[in-house]
């Protein structure tokens, strides 16, 4: 039995039938990991041993007769930008790479109360900074599909974890696309949620107001679960929402006739690859068939997206990053003569480029003088980016589109293009500035890749964008293909 093929309610169910132990699934992970992993390179710190104790205390609860939860024994694996008690977590950066919290983010408490077992920490761009895994401090990571490719970014790792069966679900957080580009560029379901939903406490910073954790899955019933795991009130994040949370496989296989769907005419113009159009086409036709009525509507500030998210990104993460000093934690040059020399060197040696530019840019933005021209200026575009949404979603249940322009990109074919790199994410970045919900599952494939089709929705609207996607999930079935690795 292939169990790397599996998804979380399948294995959950072999769990119950006793055809299998926790134990047996851990050890078919580590095994999976360690065969591809010098292929793949998807993790920073794999945790095999503590896996083991844990699913030593779930086979336990099933030998006594107890019940288990959805998740309870299942293995996956955590961004590496997520604290964990006792566990190096270190950004993919150099300025962190011994740095061990002493305590676990909210998402990873909740994770092991529900029983999931953590197999280790995933590779990411540095501080989640990039998209396409290529500004990782320590090695890069490979796409499952062809690992000429990236897996996107920033949650790379996490991404091509799932993909290549090294991980049953994961977790990886979205600034401005990274989940749902990396899990377009690796085939799977990636979900942003709505601002608020899933706390932040325990997720290093990088843009406080537009960072979301999220899951990666095999399927999106999977995704339900993780969801109904990890969403809800934290009073440790002040910025989590009080509100009510459904159950969100609640309305998973239910119909979706009826149903009327958006396709704003700014995400289908110039610049999108026509293989990649195609595909998004056919699905679009798939979900008329499937009931719902399609018709074309408006986004009109999209076109500033871009431009807002690279002005306010960089400018959180300019105050965010300050801390990196060299003084309380974290990597300290050895060649300083005085105070101010080593807060110099500690951050020109930890901090890569990427990280680097993006502080500047952001000081830049936020300094006297141009407070006011640049930064205050894209927090007022922001809220007219957010009142589009907000009128569309007056005519429509939800929003289609493509996750991306292209599939995955070659190896250092946008490295020396920042400008390049950032349009990755042109069809991502207005979802964080709006703060609501966005959902990639893979659409199909072209020239072998898979290409991601996005779902956004109304703020807390989750359980039904969720509906929709397993209701294409199901007439489809292009979530069952997983890529030949040879292992």
């Amino acid at each position: 039995m292939k169990l790397y093929t599996k998804t979380a309610h399948e294995l959950h169910d072999l769990l119950v039938r006793k055809e299998v132990s926790a134990t047996d699934l851990v050890k078919a992970q580590a095994e999976r990991m360690q065969a591809l992993e010098p292929k793949i390179q998807a993790f920073v710190t794999p945790t095999v041993d503590k896996a083991l104790e844990q699913a030593a205390l779930v086979d336990a609860k099933i030998v006594a007769g107890e019940a288990i939860g959805p998740l309870e024994g299942v293995p996956m694996a955590i961004k590496d930008n997520m604290c964990t008690d006792g566990v190096r977590t270190t950004c993919s950066s150099k300025i962190l790479e011994n740095f061990v919290p002493p305590y676990d983010a909210t998402v990873v408490t909740k994770l092991k109360e529900a029983g999931a077992i953590m197999m280790g920490k995933t590779n990411l761009d540095e501080f989640a900074m990039g998209s396409s895994t290529e500004n990782s401090g320590f090695f890069t990571t490979r796409n499952p599909w062809d690992t000429e490719r990236v897996p996107g970014g920033s949650s790379g790792g996490s991404a091509a974890s799932v993909a290549a069966g090294q991980a049953v679900f994961s977790l990886g957080s979205d600034t401005g696309g990274s989940i749902r580009q990396p899990a377009a560029f690796c085939g799977v379901v990636g979900l942003k949620p709505t601002y608020g939903a899933v706390s932040r406490f325990g997720l290093i910073a990088f843009a406080s107001s537009l960072d979301q954790i999220g899951p990666f899955t095999r399927d999106v019933r999977d995704c339900a679960l993780v969801m109904n795991a990890i969403a809800g009130h934290d009073a440790k994040d002040s910025t989590s929402a009080p509100v009510d949370f459904p159950d969100y496989t609640s309305l998973l296989g239910k119909s979706i006739k009826g149903w009327r769907v958006g396709l704003p005419k700014e995400y289908f113009g110039d610049g999108i690859d026509p293989e990649v159009r195609a595909v998004i086409e056919k699905a679009v036709k798939t979900i008329e068939s499937l009931g719902a009525e399609v018709a074309e509507c408006s986004l009109p500030h999209t076109e500033y997206a871009l431009p807002v998210y690279y002005l306010l990104a960089p400018a959180e993460a300019s105050s965010n990053l300050a801390r990196y000093d060299g003084v309380r934690y974290g990597y300290r040059s050895e060649s300083a003569d005085d105070l101010i020399s080593m807060f110099k060197k500690t951050r020109a040696e930890g901090f890569g480029d990427e990280v680097k530019r993006r502080i500047m840019l952001g000081t830049y933005a936020l300094s006297s003088g141009y407070y006011d021209a640049y930064y205050l200026k894209a927090l007022k575009v922001r809220t007219l980016i957010k009142n589009d949404f907000d009128q569309a979603f007056e005519k429509f249940d939800c929003i289609l589109s493509p996750t991306t322009p292209s599939v995955a990109f070659k190896f250092g074919d946008r490295t020396d293009n920042p400008l390049q790199m950032y349009l990755s994410d042109v069809f991502t970045l207005s979802v964080n500035l709006a703060g609501i919900p966005g959902l990639s599952i893979n659409a199909g494939f072209a020239n072998g890749m898979p290409v991601g089709l996005q779902i956004i929705g109304k703020a807390f609207d989750e359980a039904r964008l969720l509906q929709i996607a397993h209701a294409y999930e199901e007439a489809t079935g292009c979530h069952s293909r997983m890529p030949e690795l040879g292992v």
